[in-house]
Protein backbone atom coordinates (compact mmCIF):
# COMPACT_ATOMS: atom_id res chain seq x y z
CA UNK A 1 0.00 0.00 0.00
CA UNK A 2 1.29 3.46 -0.90
CA UNK A 3 1.64 5.59 2.22
CA UNK A 4 1.79 9.36 2.39
CA UNK A 5 4.64 10.85 4.42
CA UNK A 6 3.47 12.14 7.78
CA UNK A 7 6.09 14.89 8.16
CA UNK A 8 6.97 15.83 4.59
CA UNK A 9 5.52 16.12 1.10
CA UNK A 10 4.10 13.27 -0.89
CA UNK A 11 4.24 9.50 -1.11
CA UNK A 12 6.95 7.56 0.68
CA UNK A 13 7.80 5.73 -2.56
CA UNK A 14 8.46 8.92 -4.55
CA UNK A 15 11.57 11.06 -4.26
CA UNK A 16 13.40 13.82 -6.09
CA UNK A 17 17.12 13.14 -5.59
CA UNK A 18 19.46 16.10 -5.41
CA UNK A 19 22.43 15.58 -7.74
CA UNK A 20 25.89 15.93 -6.16
CA UNK A 21 26.62 18.78 -8.56
CA UNK A 22 23.56 20.61 -7.20
CA UNK A 23 24.65 20.05 -3.60
CA UNK A 24 28.07 21.56 -4.31
CA UNK A 25 26.42 24.47 -6.10
CA UNK A 26 24.23 25.26 -3.07
CA UNK A 27 27.19 24.92 -0.70
CA UNK A 28 29.04 27.45 -2.83
CA UNK A 29 26.13 29.87 -2.52
CA UNK A 30 25.15 29.31 1.13
CA UNK A 31 27.92 27.37 2.87
CA UNK A 32 27.96 23.89 4.33
CA UNK A 33 24.85 22.71 6.13
CA UNK A 34 23.78 19.93 8.48
CA UNK A 35 20.20 18.63 8.72
CA UNK A 36 18.41 18.83 12.04
CA UNK A 37 17.41 15.56 13.68
CA UNK A 38 13.83 14.56 12.91
CA UNK A 39 11.43 13.19 15.51
CA UNK A 40 9.96 9.74 15.02
CA UNK A 41 6.25 9.20 14.49
CA UNK A 42 6.26 6.80 17.43
CA UNK A 43 7.49 9.51 19.80
CA UNK A 44 5.02 12.05 18.42
CA UNK A 45 2.08 9.66 18.80
CA UNK A 46 3.07 8.97 22.40
CA UNK A 47 2.73 12.70 23.19
CA UNK A 48 -0.79 13.14 21.74
CA UNK A 49 -3.22 14.18 24.50
CA UNK A 50 -6.61 12.61 25.12
CA UNK A 51 -9.44 13.92 22.99
CA UNK A 52 -11.86 16.47 24.44
CA UNK A 53 -14.63 15.63 21.98
CA UNK A 54 -17.80 13.76 22.78
CA UNK A 55 -18.01 10.45 20.93
CA UNK A 56 -19.55 10.55 17.44
CA UNK A 57 -19.75 7.69 14.90
CA UNK A 58 -18.28 9.83 12.10
CA UNK A 59 -15.31 11.11 14.15
CA UNK A 60 -11.96 9.32 14.49
CA UNK A 61 -10.04 10.33 17.61
CA UNK A 62 -7.06 8.00 17.16
CA UNK A 63 -3.66 9.60 17.65
CA UNK A 64 -2.23 8.89 14.19
CA UNK A 65 -5.25 10.23 12.31
CA UNK A 66 -5.18 13.40 14.42
CA UNK A 67 -1.46 13.92 13.81
CA UNK A 68 -1.86 13.31 10.07
CA UNK A 69 -4.49 16.08 9.90
CA UNK A 70 -2.74 18.57 12.17
CA UNK A 71 -0.58 20.52 9.75
CA UNK A 72 -0.28 21.67 6.17
CA UNK A 73 2.85 22.24 4.10
CA UNK A 74 4.03 25.70 5.16
CA UNK A 75 7.62 25.85 6.35
CA UNK A 76 6.37 26.50 9.88
CA UNK A 77 4.30 23.31 9.60
CA UNK A 78 7.32 21.39 8.36
CA UNK A 79 9.46 22.51 11.29
CA UNK A 80 6.71 21.56 13.73
CA UNK A 81 6.40 18.09 12.23
CA UNK A 82 10.12 17.48 11.83
CA UNK A 83 10.81 18.59 15.41
CA UNK A 84 7.91 16.60 16.82
CA UNK A 85 6.76 19.66 18.76
CA UNK A 86 3.29 19.97 17.25
CA UNK A 87 1.73 21.95 20.08
CA UNK A 88 -1.98 22.14 19.26
CA UNK A 89 -3.50 19.23 17.33
CA UNK A 90 -7.17 18.58 16.56
CA UNK A 91 -9.16 16.51 19.05
CA UNK A 92 -10.65 14.40 16.29
CA UNK A 93 -11.14 14.07 12.54
CA UNK A 94 -14.56 13.64 10.94
CA UNK A 95 -14.80 11.86 7.58
CA UNK A 96 -18.33 12.32 6.19
CA UNK A 97 -19.43 10.77 2.92
CA UNK A 98 -22.40 13.04 2.06
CA UNK A 99 -23.43 16.68 2.29
CA UNK A 100 -26.07 15.64 4.79
CA UNK A 101 -23.44 14.16 7.08
CA UNK A 102 -21.43 17.39 6.84
CA UNK A 103 -24.56 19.32 7.87
CA UNK A 104 -25.10 16.92 10.78
CA UNK A 105 -21.51 17.35 11.97
CA UNK A 106 -21.72 21.13 11.77
CA UNK A 107 -24.86 21.18 13.88
CA UNK A 108 -23.27 18.79 16.38
CA UNK A 109 -20.21 21.03 16.62
CA UNK A 110 -22.41 24.12 16.89
CA UNK A 111 -24.34 22.58 19.78
CA UNK A 112 -21.13 21.72 21.67
CA UNK A 113 -19.30 24.93 20.65
CA UNK A 114 -16.43 23.04 19.05
CA UNK A 115 -13.97 24.79 16.77
CA UNK A 116 -14.12 23.41 13.21
CA UNK A 117 -11.31 23.26 10.63
CA UNK A 118 -12.37 22.20 7.10
CA UNK A 119 -9.65 20.01 5.59
CA UNK A 120 -9.05 19.22 1.92
CA UNK A 121 -5.71 17.75 0.90
CA UNK A 122 -3.52 19.27 3.60
CA UNK A 123 -1.39 21.17 1.07
CA UNK A 124 -1.80 24.71 2.42
CA UNK A 125 1.42 26.74 2.53
CA UNK A 126 -0.16 29.64 4.41
CA UNK A 127 -1.31 28.04 7.67
CA UNK A 128 -4.96 27.49 6.72
CA UNK A 129 -5.38 24.23 8.63
CA UNK A 130 -2.95 24.82 11.50
CA UNK A 131 -4.99 24.72 14.75
CA UNK A 132 -4.78 27.60 17.19
CA UNK A 133 -4.91 27.07 20.94
CA UNK A 134 -8.51 27.14 22.16
CA UNK A 135 -10.42 26.31 25.31
CA UNK A 136 -12.98 24.52 23.16
CA UNK A 137 -12.21 21.15 21.51
CA UNK A 138 -11.11 21.27 17.86
CA UNK A 139 -12.77 19.16 15.15
CA UNK A 140 -11.06 18.78 11.78
CA UNK A 141 -13.61 18.00 9.07
CA UNK A 142 -12.02 16.07 6.21
CA UNK A 143 -13.73 16.08 2.81
CA UNK A 144 -11.62 13.17 1.52
CA UNK A 145 -14.61 10.85 1.03
CA UNK A 146 -16.68 13.40 -0.90
CA UNK A 147 -14.64 12.79 -4.03
CA UNK A 148 -17.00 11.48 -6.71
CA UNK A 149 -18.08 12.84 -10.06
CA UNK A 150 -21.81 13.30 -9.43
CA UNK A 151 -23.05 14.42 -12.82
CA UNK A 152 -21.88 15.63 -16.23
CA UNK A 153 -24.17 17.87 -18.28
CA UNK A 154 -22.45 17.29 -21.62
CA UNK A 155 -24.72 19.67 -23.49
CA UNK A 156 -23.88 22.53 -21.11
CA UNK A 157 -20.26 21.55 -20.35
CA UNK A 158 -20.97 21.47 -16.61
CA UNK A 159 -19.81 18.82 -14.15
CA UNK A 160 -20.87 18.42 -10.52
CA UNK A 161 -18.06 17.00 -8.40
CA UNK A 162 -17.55 16.26 -4.73
CA UNK A 163 -15.40 19.00 -3.22
CA UNK A 164 -12.99 16.55 -1.61
CA UNK A 165 -11.76 15.17 -4.94
CA UNK A 166 -8.03 15.61 -5.45
CA UNK A 167 -6.57 16.81 -8.72
CA UNK A 168 -5.90 13.28 -10.04
CA UNK A 169 -9.39 12.17 -8.99
CA UNK A 170 -11.00 15.15 -10.71
CA UNK A 171 -9.12 14.59 -13.96
CA UNK A 172 -9.42 10.79 -14.03
CA UNK A 173 -13.19 10.92 -13.62
CA UNK A 174 -13.70 13.75 -16.10
CA UNK A 175 -11.31 12.36 -18.71
CA UNK A 176 -13.14 9.04 -18.64
CA UNK A 177 -16.08 11.06 -19.99
CA UNK A 178 -13.92 12.97 -22.50
CA UNK A 179 -13.58 16.19 -20.51
CA UNK A 180 -11.04 18.08 -18.42
CA UNK A 181 -11.23 20.82 -15.81
CA UNK A 182 -7.75 21.94 -16.86
CA UNK A 183 -6.80 23.09 -13.37
CA UNK A 184 -3.23 22.03 -12.61
CA UNK A 185 -1.63 23.75 -9.61
CA UNK A 186 1.77 22.44 -8.52
CA UNK A 187 0.00 20.85 -5.53
CA UNK A 188 -2.28 18.99 -8.01
CA UNK A 189 -1.35 15.55 -6.65
CA UNK A 190 -2.96 16.17 -3.23
CA UNK A 191 -4.89 19.45 -3.25
CA UNK A 192 -8.67 19.31 -3.65
CA UNK A 193 -11.39 20.96 -5.67
CA UNK A 194 -12.93 22.54 -2.57
CA UNK A 195 -9.55 23.85 -1.48
CA UNK A 196 -8.96 25.42 -4.90
CA UNK A 197 -12.28 27.26 -4.65
CA UNK A 198 -11.83 28.31 -1.02
CA UNK A 199 -8.40 29.83 -1.73
CA UNK A 200 -8.96 31.25 -5.25
CA UNK A 201 -6.39 28.93 -6.78
CA UNK A 202 -4.63 29.26 -10.12
CA UNK A 203 -3.46 26.34 -12.22
CA UNK A 204 -0.38 26.19 -14.39
CA UNK A 205 -2.57 26.38 -17.51
CA UNK A 206 -5.01 29.01 -16.27
CA UNK A 207 -4.14 31.19 -19.24
CA UNK A 208 -6.19 28.80 -21.40
CA UNK A 209 -8.72 27.20 -19.03
CA UNK A 210 -9.14 30.08 -16.56
CA UNK A 211 -8.49 30.58 -12.88
CA UNK A 212 -10.75 28.74 -10.46
CA UNK A 213 -13.19 31.65 -10.18
CA UNK A 214 -13.81 31.34 -13.92
CA UNK A 215 -14.35 27.58 -13.64
CA UNK A 216 -16.56 27.59 -10.53
CA UNK A 217 -20.17 27.91 -11.70
CA UNK A 218 -22.07 27.05 -8.52
CA UNK A 219 -22.53 24.35 -5.93
CA UNK A 220 -23.43 23.58 -2.36
CA UNK A 221 -21.98 24.94 0.86
CA UNK A 222 -23.02 23.64 4.28
CA UNK A 223 -22.98 26.43 6.85
CA UNK A 224 -23.86 26.68 10.53
CA UNK A 225 -27.03 28.46 9.40
CA UNK A 226 -28.04 25.84 6.82
CA UNK A 227 -27.23 24.87 3.23
CA UNK A 228 -26.27 27.53 0.70
CA UNK A 229 -27.17 26.26 -2.79
CA UNK A 230 -25.81 28.28 -5.69
CA UNK A 231 -27.27 27.54 -9.13
CA UNK A 232 -25.06 27.55 -12.22
CA UNK A 233 -25.97 30.19 -14.81
CA UNK A 234 -23.99 31.12 -17.92
CA UNK A 235 -24.25 34.68 -16.61
CA UNK A 236 -26.54 36.64 -14.31
CA UNK A 237 -27.23 40.28 -13.50
CA UNK A 238 -29.45 39.39 -10.52
CA UNK A 239 -27.62 41.34 -7.87
CA UNK A 240 -24.38 40.32 -6.10
CA UNK A 241 -22.90 37.02 -7.19
CA UNK A 242 -23.15 34.49 -4.33
CA UNK A 243 -20.18 32.60 -5.73
CA UNK A 244 -18.03 35.50 -4.53
CA UNK A 245 -19.08 34.73 -0.96
CA UNK A 246 -17.55 31.28 -1.38
CA UNK A 247 -14.46 32.01 -3.47
CA UNK A 248 -11.62 32.93 -1.13
CA UNK A 249 -13.71 32.24 2.00
CA UNK A 250 -11.04 29.80 3.28
CA UNK A 251 -13.42 27.73 5.38
CA UNK A 252 -14.73 30.65 7.43
CA UNK A 253 -18.35 30.68 6.27
CA UNK A 254 -18.95 26.98 5.77
CA UNK A 255 -17.85 23.78 4.09
CA UNK A 256 -18.01 23.36 0.31
CA UNK A 257 -19.38 19.88 -0.36
CA UNK A 258 -20.31 19.93 -4.06
CA UNK A 259 -19.05 22.13 -6.88
CA UNK A 260 -20.55 22.69 -10.31
CA UNK A 261 -17.61 23.29 -12.62
CA UNK A 262 -17.24 24.55 -16.19
CA UNK A 263 -15.35 21.85 -18.07
CA UNK A 264 -13.78 21.56 -21.51
CA UNK A 265 -13.39 18.70 -23.99
CA UNK A 266 -10.00 17.03 -23.60
CA UNK A 267 -7.54 18.71 -25.98
CA UNK A 268 -6.54 16.85 -29.10
CA UNK A 269 -3.13 18.49 -29.29
CA UNK A 270 -0.85 19.71 -26.54
CA UNK A 271 2.85 20.36 -26.03
CA UNK A 272 5.16 22.45 -23.86
CA UNK A 273 8.21 24.09 -25.39
CA UNK A 274 11.07 26.02 -23.87
CA UNK A 275 12.55 29.11 -25.47
CA UNK A 276 15.48 31.11 -24.14
CA UNK A 277 15.66 34.88 -24.20
CA UNK A 278 18.97 36.78 -23.88
CA UNK A 279 17.74 39.01 -21.03
CA UNK A 280 14.91 39.65 -18.58
CA UNK A 281 14.01 42.85 -20.46
CA UNK A 282 13.61 41.05 -23.79
CA UNK A 283 11.61 38.31 -22.10
CA UNK A 284 9.20 40.76 -20.44
CA UNK A 285 8.62 42.55 -23.74
CA UNK A 286 7.81 39.21 -25.38
CA UNK A 287 5.48 38.16 -22.56
CA UNK A 288 3.41 41.32 -22.80
CA UNK A 289 3.07 40.92 -26.55
CA UNK A 290 2.11 37.24 -26.33
CA UNK A 291 -0.54 37.72 -23.67
CA UNK A 292 -2.07 40.81 -25.29
CA UNK A 293 -2.40 39.15 -28.67
CA UNK A 294 -4.62 36.52 -27.01
CA UNK A 295 -3.19 33.66 -29.05
CA UNK A 296 -4.87 31.03 -26.91
CA UNK A 297 -1.65 29.77 -25.32
CA UNK A 298 -2.20 27.62 -22.26
CA UNK A 299 0.86 28.65 -20.25
CA UNK A 300 3.59 31.26 -20.04
CA UNK A 301 6.18 30.67 -17.31
CA UNK A 302 9.29 32.85 -17.30
CA UNK A 303 12.33 32.14 -15.10
CA UNK A 304 14.72 35.00 -14.40
CA UNK A 305 18.45 34.58 -15.01
CA UNK A 306 19.22 33.29 -11.52
CA UNK A 307 16.38 30.76 -11.54
CA UNK A 308 17.34 29.62 -15.03
CA UNK A 309 20.92 29.00 -13.93
CA UNK A 310 19.78 27.32 -10.70
CA UNK A 311 17.46 24.93 -12.52
CA UNK A 312 20.22 23.99 -14.93
CA UNK A 313 22.51 23.33 -11.96
CA UNK A 314 19.87 21.22 -10.21
CA UNK A 315 19.05 19.22 -13.34
CA UNK A 316 22.09 16.97 -13.24
CA UNK A 317 23.28 15.54 -16.61
CA UNK A 318 26.23 17.99 -16.73
CA UNK A 319 27.37 16.97 -20.22
CA UNK A 320 23.98 17.62 -21.78
CA UNK A 321 23.54 20.88 -19.87
CA UNK A 322 27.02 22.12 -20.83
CA UNK A 323 26.28 21.32 -24.47
CA UNK A 324 23.02 23.27 -24.21
CA UNK A 325 24.83 26.25 -22.63
CA UNK A 326 27.41 26.22 -25.41
CA UNK A 327 24.71 26.17 -28.09
CA UNK A 328 22.73 28.98 -26.45
CA UNK A 329 25.81 31.14 -26.01
CA UNK A 330 26.62 30.76 -29.69
CA UNK A 331 23.07 32.01 -30.39
CA UNK A 332 23.49 35.11 -28.19
CA UNK A 333 22.05 33.80 -24.90
CA UNK A 334 24.75 33.78 -22.25
CA UNK A 335 24.88 35.14 -18.73
CA UNK A 336 21.48 36.47 -17.64
CA UNK A 337 19.54 34.37 -20.13
CA UNK A 338 15.95 33.56 -19.15
CA UNK A 339 13.97 30.41 -19.87
CA UNK A 340 10.37 30.75 -20.98
CA UNK A 341 8.14 27.66 -20.95
CA UNK A 342 5.16 27.97 -23.31
CA UNK A 343 2.12 25.73 -23.34
CA UNK A 344 0.29 25.05 -26.60
CA UNK A 345 -3.16 23.48 -26.36
CA UNK A 346 -5.80 23.05 -29.04
CA UNK A 347 -8.63 21.02 -30.50
CA UNK A 348 -7.89 21.49 -34.21
CA UNK A 349 -4.51 20.64 -35.70
CA UNK A 350 -4.37 23.76 -37.85
CA UNK A 351 -5.24 25.98 -34.91
CA UNK A 352 -2.60 24.31 -32.77
CA UNK A 353 0.08 24.60 -35.45
CA UNK A 354 -0.73 28.26 -36.09
CA UNK A 355 -0.16 29.05 -32.41
CA UNK A 356 3.28 27.48 -32.57
CA UNK A 357 4.13 29.28 -35.82
CA UNK A 358 3.06 32.71 -34.52
CA UNK A 359 4.89 32.19 -31.25
CA UNK A 360 8.12 31.24 -33.06
CA UNK A 361 7.93 34.42 -35.13
CA UNK A 362 7.53 36.60 -32.04
CA UNK A 363 10.33 34.79 -30.20
CA UNK A 364 12.67 35.44 -33.12
CA UNK A 365 11.75 39.14 -33.10
CA UNK A 366 12.94 39.31 -29.48
CA UNK A 367 16.21 37.44 -30.22
CA UNK A 368 15.00 34.29 -28.49
CA UNK A 369 16.21 30.77 -29.17
CA UNK A 370 13.92 27.76 -29.34
CA UNK A 371 15.15 24.54 -27.71
CA UNK A 372 12.44 22.43 -29.31
CA UNK A 373 10.32 20.01 -27.30
CA UNK A 374 13.00 18.19 -25.26
CA UNK A 375 13.10 20.56 -22.27
CA UNK A 376 9.35 21.04 -22.47
CA UNK A 377 8.80 17.29 -22.26
CA UNK A 378 11.16 17.10 -19.27
CA UNK A 379 9.18 19.85 -17.56
CA UNK A 380 5.82 18.21 -18.28
CA UNK A 381 7.02 14.82 -17.01
CA UNK A 382 8.07 16.30 -13.67
CA UNK A 383 5.64 19.18 -13.34
CA UNK A 384 4.16 17.91 -10.06
CA UNK A 385 7.37 16.42 -8.62
CA UNK A 386 9.11 19.66 -7.67
CA UNK A 387 7.62 19.78 -4.12
CA UNK A 388 9.46 16.49 -3.42
CA UNK A 389 12.70 18.43 -3.79
CA UNK A 390 12.03 20.03 -0.40
CA UNK A 391 12.77 16.74 1.35
CA UNK A 392 16.00 16.22 -0.60
CA UNK A 393 17.12 19.72 0.35
CA UNK A 394 16.16 19.10 3.98
CA UNK A 395 18.36 16.01 4.07
CA UNK A 396 21.31 18.19 2.97
CA UNK A 397 20.62 20.84 5.64
CA UNK A 398 18.87 23.40 3.40
CA UNK A 399 15.37 24.86 3.52
CA UNK A 400 13.34 26.29 0.65
CA UNK A 401 10.25 28.47 0.75
CA UNK A 402 8.31 30.68 -1.63
CA UNK A 403 6.20 33.83 -1.72
CA UNK A 404 4.00 34.91 -4.59
CA UNK A 405 2.19 38.08 -5.56
CA UNK A 406 0.77 39.90 -8.58
CA UNK A 407 1.17 43.48 -9.74
CA UNK A 408 0.78 45.69 -12.82
CA UNK A 409 3.42 45.49 -15.55
CA UNK A 410 4.53 49.06 -14.84
CA UNK A 411 5.66 48.06 -11.33
CA UNK A 412 6.80 44.50 -11.85
CA UNK A 413 10.53 45.23 -12.06
CA UNK A 414 10.43 47.50 -9.02
CA UNK A 415 8.64 44.88 -6.95
CA UNK A 416 10.96 42.10 -8.11
CA UNK A 417 14.02 44.13 -7.18
CA UNK A 418 12.76 45.21 -3.76
CA UNK A 419 11.36 41.79 -2.89
CA UNK A 420 14.55 39.96 -3.79
CA UNK A 421 16.75 42.52 -2.02
CA UNK A 422 14.63 42.36 1.14
CA UNK A 423 14.86 38.56 1.29
CA UNK A 424 18.53 38.41 0.32
CA UNK A 425 19.46 40.78 3.17
CA UNK A 426 17.09 39.51 5.86
CA UNK A 427 19.68 37.29 7.55
CA UNK A 428 22.79 39.40 6.96
CA UNK A 429 22.90 40.38 10.65
CA UNK A 430 23.38 36.69 11.48
CA UNK A 431 26.10 36.26 8.87
CA UNK A 432 23.79 34.03 6.84
CA UNK A 433 23.28 34.07 3.09
CA UNK A 434 20.01 33.56 1.24
CA UNK A 435 19.77 32.33 -2.35
CA UNK A 436 16.87 34.11 -4.08
CA UNK A 437 15.34 33.86 -7.54
CA UNK A 438 12.01 34.58 -9.22
CA UNK A 439 9.77 33.45 -12.03
CA UNK A 440 6.59 34.81 -13.53
CA UNK A 441 3.98 32.09 -13.15
CA UNK A 442 0.87 33.69 -14.68
CA UNK A 443 0.40 36.51 -17.17
CA UNK A 444 -2.45 38.92 -17.81
CA UNK A 445 -2.79 41.85 -20.22
CA UNK A 446 -2.43 44.24 -17.26
CA UNK A 447 0.24 42.51 -15.18
CA UNK A 448 1.66 39.24 -13.92
CA UNK A 449 2.34 37.06 -10.92
CA UNK A 450 5.82 37.05 -9.39
CA UNK A 451 6.77 33.80 -7.66
CA UNK A 452 9.93 34.18 -5.59
CA UNK A 453 11.85 31.23 -4.15
CA UNK A 454 14.47 31.47 -1.42
CA UNK A 455 16.85 28.91 0.05
CA UNK A 456 18.74 29.16 3.33
CA UNK A 457 20.57 26.97 5.80
CA UNK A 458 19.05 25.23 8.76
CA UNK A 459 20.43 26.46 12.08
CA UNK A 460 21.71 24.09 14.77
CA UNK A 461 18.30 24.03 16.51
CA UNK A 462 14.65 24.31 15.57
CA UNK A 463 13.90 27.52 17.45
CA UNK A 464 16.61 29.51 15.66
CA UNK A 465 15.68 27.95 12.33
CA UNK A 466 12.07 29.01 12.81
CA UNK A 467 13.17 32.54 13.73
CA UNK A 468 15.20 32.73 10.51
CA UNK A 469 12.15 31.77 8.49
CA UNK A 470 10.07 34.39 10.29
CA UNK A 471 12.54 37.12 9.36
CA UNK A 472 12.59 36.03 5.73
CA UNK A 473 8.81 35.76 5.53
CA UNK A 474 8.29 39.14 7.15
CA UNK A 475 10.84 40.82 4.89
CA UNK A 476 9.14 39.40 1.81
CA UNK A 477 5.60 40.31 2.87
CA UNK A 478 6.54 43.83 3.87
CA UNK A 479 8.29 44.41 0.54
CA UNK A 480 5.20 43.20 -1.32
CA UNK A 481 2.73 45.47 0.47
CA UNK A 482 5.13 48.42 0.39
CA UNK A 483 5.29 48.42 -3.41
CA UNK A 484 1.58 47.63 -3.72
CA UNK A 485 1.42 43.99 -4.78
CA UNK A 486 -1.30 41.64 -3.63
CA UNK A 487 -0.36 39.58 -0.59
CA UNK A 488 -1.38 36.45 -2.49
CA UNK A 489 -1.94 35.65 -6.15
CA UNK A 490 -2.83 31.98 -5.63
CA UNK A 491 -1.79 30.63 -2.21
CA UNK A 492 -4.61 32.30 -0.29
CA UNK A 493 -4.35 34.19 2.99
CA UNK A 494 -4.51 31.56 5.71
CA UNK A 495 -3.02 32.58 9.04
CA UNK A 496 0.43 33.50 7.76
CA UNK A 497 -0.76 36.32 5.48
CA UNK A 498 -3.68 37.54 7.60
CA UNK A 499 -1.75 40.42 9.25
CA UNK A 500 -1.05 41.93 5.82
CA UNK A 501 -4.55 41.76 4.38
CA UNK A 502 -5.55 45.20 5.65
CA UNK A 503 -2.91 46.84 3.48
CA UNK A 504 -4.80 45.53 0.45
CA UNK A 505 -8.42 45.77 1.57
CA UNK A 506 -8.36 48.98 3.60
CA UNK A 507 -10.17 49.80 6.85
CA UNK A 508 -13.68 49.72 5.42
CA UNK A 509 -12.99 46.58 3.42
CA UNK A 510 -11.71 44.72 6.48
CA UNK A 511 -14.74 45.79 8.48
CA UNK A 512 -17.11 44.46 5.83
CA UNK A 513 -15.24 41.15 5.63
CA UNK A 514 -15.57 40.88 9.41
CA UNK A 515 -19.30 41.54 9.21
CA UNK A 516 -19.66 38.92 6.48
CA UNK A 517 -17.87 36.29 8.56
CA UNK A 518 -19.85 37.09 11.71
CA UNK A 519 -23.16 36.75 9.83
CA UNK A 520 -22.28 33.16 8.91
CA UNK A 521 -20.43 32.30 12.10
CA UNK A 522 -21.39 34.54 15.04
CA UNK A 523 -19.49 32.43 17.59
CA UNK A 524 -16.31 32.24 15.48
CA UNK A 525 -16.18 28.46 15.37
CA UNK A 526 -15.14 27.99 11.74
CA UNK A 527 -11.40 28.00 11.08
CA UNK A 528 -10.63 30.84 13.53
CA UNK A 529 -7.57 32.95 12.80
CA UNK A 530 -7.64 32.20 9.08
CA UNK A 531 -8.19 35.08 6.63
CA UNK A 532 -8.63 37.55 9.51
CA UNK A 533 -6.97 37.21 12.90
CA UNK A 534 -9.36 36.52 15.77
CA UNK A 535 -11.19 37.88 17.63
CA UNK A 536 -13.51 39.48 15.07
CA UNK A 537 -15.24 41.24 17.94
CA UNK A 538 -14.98 43.90 19.29
CA UNK A 539 -15.05 46.04 16.17
CA UNK A 540 -11.44 47.21 16.55
CA UNK A 541 -9.35 44.57 14.85
CA UNK A 542 -6.59 43.45 17.17
CA UNK A 543 -4.29 40.96 15.47
CA UNK A 544 -3.54 37.89 17.51
CA UNK A 545 0.09 36.92 17.69
CA UNK A 546 0.39 33.52 16.11
CA UNK A 547 3.28 32.79 18.39
CA UNK A 548 1.88 29.58 19.80
CA UNK A 549 3.48 28.29 16.57
CA UNK A 550 6.88 28.84 18.16
CA UNK A 551 6.00 26.75 21.20
CA UNK A 552 5.43 23.78 18.96
CA UNK A 553 9.09 23.94 17.94
CA UNK A 554 10.61 23.93 21.38
CA UNK A 555 9.52 23.02 24.86
CA UNK A 556 11.33 26.13 26.08
CA UNK A 557 9.58 29.49 26.26
CA UNK A 558 10.09 31.63 23.12
CA UNK A 559 12.49 34.52 23.35
CA UNK A 560 11.41 38.16 23.23
CA UNK A 561 13.08 38.49 19.83
CA UNK A 562 11.10 35.60 18.40
CA UNK A 563 7.86 37.02 19.73
CA UNK A 564 8.54 40.46 18.33
CA UNK A 565 9.34 39.56 14.71
CA UNK A 566 5.86 38.68 13.51
CA UNK A 567 4.09 40.86 16.09
CA UNK A 568 5.79 43.98 14.70
CA UNK A 569 4.48 43.18 11.23
CA UNK A 570 0.98 42.71 12.64
CA UNK A 571 1.11 46.08 14.34
CA UNK A 572 2.34 47.85 11.22
CA UNK A 573 -0.35 46.35 9.01
CA UNK A 574 -3.10 46.95 11.59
Amino acid sequence: MTIRRWNSWGWETVSYPLPEQATHFLMDQLGGATPLPAASLTDVLASVPETRLEAHPLVDCSAEVRVNHSRGQSLADWLALKSGQLGVIPDGVAMPTTSEQVAELLQWAKQHQYKIIPYGGGTSVAGHITPQAAEQPILTLSLARLNQLINVDKDSLLATIGAGATGPQVEAQLQSQGYTLGHFPQSFEFSTLGGWIATRSSGQQSLYYGRIEQLFAGGRVETLEGALNIPAFPASAAGPDLREWVLGSEGRIGVITEAIMRVSPCPSYESFRVVVLPSWEQAIALLKKLVRLRLGLSMLRLSDGVETDTHLQLAGHPRSINALRWYLQKRGCGQGMCMLTVGFTGQQKSQYQNKIKLCKQLVAQHKGVSTGEWLGKKWAAGRFRLPYLREALWQRGFLVDTVETAIAWSQINLLKEQLENAVANALVDEGEKTWVFTHISHCYPQGASLYTTFLFRQADNYTTTYARWQKLKQAACEAIVKVGGTISHHHGVGKDHAPYLKAEKGELGIQQIKNWLINFDPNQQLNPGTLLPNPLLPSTLTPDSDQEDISRLSQDEPTDNQLSVHHDACQQMA
